[in-house]
């Protein structure tokens, strides 16, 4: 085959285009080189997605502290509270902690 044989092949006059190869250099700039391409894309999507996946656990955290705050403004279940979580105790009061051995032998 000559030069002008594989010229005039309409495969290689396809993939000859000058249009046709700007393009595909312009779609793998922009798929790989450029500031924006996807896989930057991507990255950030992943980000985004994590991001939501920590705002929703402390939404979940923030309405169940402010369910136990509500809780705590009554004086006899903020007593309570004290003396189960931080082992307080009143003025003249005496208290016994009591564990007990729950693993068997």
């Amino acid at each position: 085959m000559t030069f002008k044989q594989i010229k005039e092949n309409k495969l290689v006059r396809f993939f000859s285009n000058r249009y046709l190869l700007v393009f595909i250099v312009f779609v793998i700039w922009m798929i790989f080189f450029d500031e924006n391409s996807y896989l930057v894309h991507q990255e950030f999507d992943e980000e985004i997605d994590k991001l939501e996946a920590d705002k929703d656990y402390y939404l979940s955290e923030i309405k169940s502290d402010t369910k136990k705050i509500k809780e705590l403004e009554d004086p006899e279940l903020l007593d309570k509270y004290a003396r189960e979580k931080y082992k307080m105790k009143k003025e003249n009061e005496d208290i016994f902690i009591i564990e007990y051995d729950t693993v068997k032998k």
